[in-house]
């Protein structure tokens, strides 16, 4: 089997457990967690340093979901990395549960518990500053919306980033176009995004495919090759990639009859 084989399996496997969480909890954030799903499969299964059996592994890369909503991905896809048994997605929303509604630091392997946009950005800066400080040589990962950008932390972050040149922090900036209250840059237009990153002096890449592993994967290894300054993916992708009905609502949160045909629809095409 190729190497490209074997991501279709494994993100045909994290879509189904997508499925599954939504399904569980009866309500979710379907939108930003099926467009951030390749992200996050390129970063566990290829790009970070972890280990699935040690969450807590001093010299481990952290991998950081600023935009915490869309935990039904990251819980998927670190469900199928085997940080916990996949039998724990039924708990979804449940009081006590280890998975939330927002990434906290109860579930194995998260790094950050988040709530308010923007603040995500700010705390990878503190890991990779705290790196660089002790000396250390893990990497850390931050993944924030297009909308989330909106807010003015990300671009402090971004310059005190590029000031103390922390060149082991990668940002991925996800830019599907939609947030909650409809189209990104009607609400308040972020472009030209790419050059706003690479202004605040970071290496930058725009990846026009950014729902499609391969592209991601590559990106991160030219990335590992800048020294010297922090580094952003703008990956272009698509809300709610993989259900056309969701994606064609720009839908950022579901339930309710649009939930259980979304699902229905999900899983005939994974078939």
């Amino acid at each position: 089997m190729d190497k490209d084989s074997s991501f279709d399996k494994i993100i045909s496997a994290c879509r189904t457990n997508i499925l599954d969480i939504l399904e569980a909890g009866g309500i979710g954030h379907s939108g930003g967690s099926l467009s951030i799903l390749e992200t996050l499969v390129a970063l566990y299964f290829e790009i970070a340093k972890i280990d699935p059996k040690n969450p807590k592994w001093e010299n481990r890369d952290r991998i950081v979901l600023s935009k915490s909503h869309a935990c039904e991905a990251m819980y998927a896809v670190l469900g199928e990395k085997g940080f916990f048994p996949k039998e724990k997605f039924k708990e979804f929303l449940q009081f006590n549960s280890m998975l939330q509604g927002h990434v906290e630091i109860c579930t194995p392997g998260a790094e950050y518990s988040g709530g308010s946009l923007g603040q995500g950005i700010s705390f990878a800066c503190g890991l990779a500053y705290s790196a660089k400080l002790k000396k250390k040589n893990y990497k850390v990962f931050c993944i924030l919306g297009d909308g989330e950008s909106h807010e003015g932390e990300v671009w402090e972050a971004a310059m005190f980033a590029s000031h103390y040149k922390l060149d082991n922090l990668y940002a991925v900036v996800d830019q599907n176009h939609y947030c909650t209250l409809g189209n990104v840059d009607d609400i308040m237009n972020i472009e030209p995004v790419e050059d706003k990153w690479k202004s605040f002096g970071w290496e930058t890449i725009y990846e026009k495919y950014g729902n499609n592993v391969t592209n991601m994967i590559n990106d991160f290894k030219k990335l590992e090759k800048i020294s010297g300054k922090p580094k952003c993916i703008i990956a272009n992708t698509v809300k709610n990639n993989g259900i056309p009905s969701w994606e064609k609502e720009h839908i950022h949160h579901v339930s309710g009859k649009k939930l259980a045909d979304g699902l229905e629809e999900g899983r005939k095409l994974l078939k």
